[in-house]
Parts: structure tokens; sequence; C-alpha cells
């Protein structure tokens, strides 16, 4: 697995990829992550035979932020790491608010993608109703919540203390405070929006998702043509790192109808 950094307007984005002949999948973190969340994908995907790559966004994990005023877009930053990396098309990955980033970033270059993975996001929609859908869904003081109790389902934190721990651990330690103000959603990121994406796309969530419940990412997939739309038992927000298993195999699986090997 090799390391390094890719420049993009102002910042200097960490990423890791495991290099190799597969097929490269891209994986965009949490807001509450960096590529530390990982730790199931990564070697499920390079055992699998996939090209593994993910990176820090800005503000998060070792990405260094030399202007942070920068005028760069998150769609901005993903182009500019997978024009570093020699990539030319390539599966996304993406749960919660890099569930955002990639749907801006299907919309912006579809003919990049083989495939699209949307786990656990509310889409980071700016149209008035989807704000007013997830005000009536996340009430204050929902964030002010801890996060575990937001992001991981009652399951898990009932039957594993140690990982919910270690998901803490990341999570606290993901963020960098002050490195620069968040990336705005951009305006045309839309339910309406959605519609225009024809990348092959598959949505994932969990029953007990507080963020992205499945009435919420229901209507995505309603928007989006052929898509396919699966809900997880016994599952929170934090899908990846609740049952891995599930989240890996599902979108092997799915990665692998779209590229044949």
């Amino acid at each position: 697995m090799s390391e390094g950094y890719a420049v993009s307007r102002g910042a200097r984005l960490s990423y890791r990829d495991s290099g190799g002949p597969g097929v490269p999948v891209v994986f965009v973190h949490a807001a509450t992550g960096s590529t530390a969340m990982w730790t199931h994908q990564e070697p499920a995907f390079v055992t699998a035979g996939f090209r593994f790559i993910a990176y820090d966004r800005r503000g998060h994990g070792r990405t260094i932020v030399d202007e942070p005023s920068a005028d760069a877009t998150v769609v901005d930053d993903l182009d500019a790491l997978v024009g570093h990396l020699g990539v030319d098309r390539f599966h996304l990955v993406g749960t919660a608010a890099g569930g955002a980033v990639c749907f801006d970033y299907a919309i912006a270059f579809p003919d990049r993608l083989l495939g699209l993975v949307v786990a656990n996001s509310i889409g980071g929609l700016q149209d008035p109703e989807s704000l007013e859908l997830n005000r009536r869904l996340r009430p204050s003081p929902f964030e002010e919540m801890p996060p575990d109790f937001r992001e991981l389902g009652p399951a898990y934190r009932a039957a594993d203390p140690e990982g919910t721990q270690r998901w803490l651990e990341i999570a606290r330690t993901s963020r960098v405070d002050g490195a620069c103000p968040a990336q705005p959603a951009p305006a045309h990121l839309t339910l309406a929006a959605l519609e225009s994406i024809r990348v092959p796309t598959l949505l994932l969530t969990g029953d007990a998702d507080l963020y992205a419940p499945p009435t919420l990412m229901e209507r995505f997939a309603k928007r989006i043509p052929g898509s396919t739309f699966v809900v997880v038992p016994a599952a929170g927000h934090s899908l990846y790192w609740e049952q891995p298993d599930v989240f890996n195999r599902a979108i092997i699986e799915f990665i692998e109808r779209q590229s044949p090997r």
C-alpha cells in the first residue's frame, strides 16, 4: 500500500493506493472519518483483486491545507486525486457526507465512473424540500448528541463496546479543527438533479440509521434511473464499520456486475 499527496488548489490531499492492475475503487469518507475508517474495507477489496484508493478530504486526516481560503470544491479535489494517480475510469464509493461528494462527481463527470455506491447518506441535497425533510428527521438538539449515538446503531453499540471505542477514537482524531472552512454543498445538488445520473448506482442504508433512514434514501433511489436500493437490518449510520462483511460483499458483487473479470 503506497501513500502520498496529490495537489489540489491550495491543499495536498493525503491518499492510500494499493496500486496494481485491478479495477480502481475510490473511497470517500464520512465527516466523522478519514482514511483510517476504511480498516475493514482495504484488505477485503485488495484481496478481491481491486485497486483500493482512499483519501483524506480537506480538514481531515493527514491532508495539508496550505491556503484555507482557496476556492476548491469537493469535485475539484476528487478529480485532482484521480488525475494525479493516472486513473481514467473507476468505481466511486462514499458513505455519509462522502456520499454527497459522490453524487456531485457523478453529475459533473459521469463518463469517468464505472459505477457509483452511496451508503448511509443524506446526499447533501440543497432543494427546499430536502432541507425541510432533514430538519424534520433530525430536529435540534440532534447534532448535540454523542457521535456514537448518532452514527452507530443500537445493536452494534450493545454487542461490541470495544469496536465502538475504536470508532470513537477514529472520529475524535480524524477532524483537523481550524484547518479550513467546510467546503459547502453546491446549490445545484438537488433531488431533481439526481435524475441526470446515468451511472449504475447502488444505494445502501441501515434500518436503524438515524441520519439517513430508508424513507430518506428511498427518495434517491426513485430519482436515479435503474438504481439498486438495499436496506440492511439492525444497522445504523456506519454500515461500513458495523457490518463490514455485508457492506463489502454488497459492493463487490455490484462492482463485479458492472466490471466482469
